[in-house]
């Protein structure tokens, strides 16, 4: 009998475990009915429970469903995260990096424009 309890005492204390490492993975948003801290006490408090609680009523759901803008297969797996938006197509990846640069020349050259100023209006002697 006592191998019969210490084997569930260790069944419990995998699942506990399963549930916690699951748990701390878990995005915020993604966990339902209650908050991350509220799940991780009813976890270890109740122990069974709690576990069995976690599994059937907070663990997030799948993978759900991708917005229309996010990749399906990664190119860049480092850089991908959930909810990130990517191009549809190849042009308009195209588009968004032509206007990304356009962008950072003009920052570029408002930079070089202020510092000319900045200079001009300290040096007033350095234009004549």
């Amino acid at each position: 009998m006592l191998r019969f309890e210490g084997g569930l005492v260790l069944l419990f204390l995998a699942l506990d475990v399963f549930c916690v490492i699951d748990l701390i993975q878990s995005r915020e948003d993604e966990v339902r009915g209650l908050p991350k801290i509220a799940w991780l006490l009813l976890i270890l408090i109740f122990t069974p429970i709690g576990s069995i609680a976690w599994l059937v009523a907070g663990r997030p759901q799948g993978a759900g469903s991708r917005s229309r803008y996010e990749r399906a297969a990664p190119a860049y797996p480092e850089y991908d995260r959930p909810g990130r938006a990517a191009g549809l197509t190849e042009e308009s990846d195209e588009e968004f990096l032509r206007r990304v640069r356009e962008r950072a020349e003009e920052q570029r050259r408002k930079a070089a424009e202020d510092k000319r100023r900045r200079e001009a209006e300290q040096d007033p002697d350095a234009t004549s």
